[in-house]
């Protein structure tokens, strides 16, 4: 048997953050409030719920500050990450009581981490090691994602070589958890397979996830070829919203969270879920993203 199928230890991502970000019409704060609040019932262990970025670049995630501070918590178990694209918003993100984790996009791909965040690779890496300092110091954990971790559309070159060398450089910050990206759902699941089982091999004691882009009618399979590898950390969203436009495929979405929460729990991998604040939170979903 399999063991990296038979580990408990799996650890739920739900990014309403990825799908508002994108959504074309406006989306009140009173709607996100009230949808991130149903999420913190169901047990998901972390909810990416909001961006401390340039509104001009990011305008449905101006109102993260008010959304933050107007949740009900109450005695839910689930932790808030929070994206942010430079030492900027990192100053903003930390002084917030509610958030636990700062989420920062390094890429592998020059050209898009240019375009992401308005500085190259190796800036970045500079200013990685400033937030890890400032997260350090005000009690917060900072999540990097490898953003084009199974390749790129821009030409610039790749390998699971490269992608290596560029984490080696990551986790010699101190960096704990890492979260392979496909940004643009390039990935097969052979690859997905490949490049969990080369950075686990490398790396078995950090904690590394996946945040996967998928059509609807592969996403079990990706989802299995990360499980075999023996991933334990998998970013979803409800209906399988949000994605990236530069896939120019409108199939490509998030990995769907109900079909991952059903191939889960039928090998019995995540039992401890709140199905009925489940359910109220797809009813929500379904009017917000209508």
């Amino acid at each position: 048997m399999n063991t990296a199928l038979s580990s408990p230890e799996i650890t739920l991502v739900e990014c309403p953050r990825d799908a508002m970000q994108g959504w074309p019409r406006l989306i009140s704060t009173e709607q996100k409030v009230a949808y991130i609040d149903a999420l913190l019932k169901v047990g998901f262990d972390v909810l990416d719920c909001g961006s401390f970025v340039s509104a001009k670049a990011i305008p449905q995630m101006a109102d993260t500050r008010e959304v933050l501070s107007r949740l009900t918590m109450g005695d839910s178990k689930t932790k808030l990450l929070v994206i942010v694209a430079n030492l900027r918003g990192a100053e903003d993100a930390v002084q917030v009581n509610e958030v636990s984790y700062l989420g920062f996009p390094l890429s592998v791909s020059e050209t898009f981490q240019q375009l992401n965040t308005k500085s190259s690779i190796r800036q970045s890496l500079a200013m990685l090691e400033s937030m890890k300092e400032l997260c350090d110091r005000n009690a917060k954990e900072l999540v990097v994602y490898m953003s084009m971790g199974f390749g790129n559309p821009y030409g610039d070159a790749y390998s699971s070589h490269i992608l290596l060398e560029w984490i080696k450089e990551v986790v010699s910050l101190g960096i704990q958890t890492i979260s392979l990206a496909d940004t643009v759902g390039i990935a097969d699941p052979s690859l997905v397979k490949t490049v969990v089982q080369d950075v686990l091999g490398t790396w078995p004691n950090k904690h590394f996830g996946v945040h996967l882009h998928s059509t609807p009618d592969g996403i079990e399979d990706k989802l299995a070829a990360a499980l075999e590898a023996g991933c334990t950390r998998f970013d979803g969203a409800l209906m399988g919203i949000g994605g990236c436009p530069m896939s120019n495929n409108p199939l490509v979405g998030n990995m769907n969270t109900e079909v991952m929460i059903s191939y889960l729990q039928q090998r019995k991998l995540k039992p401890n879920l709140d199905m009925s604040a489940f359910k109220a939170c797809l009813t929500l979903a379904k009017d917000i993203f209508k």
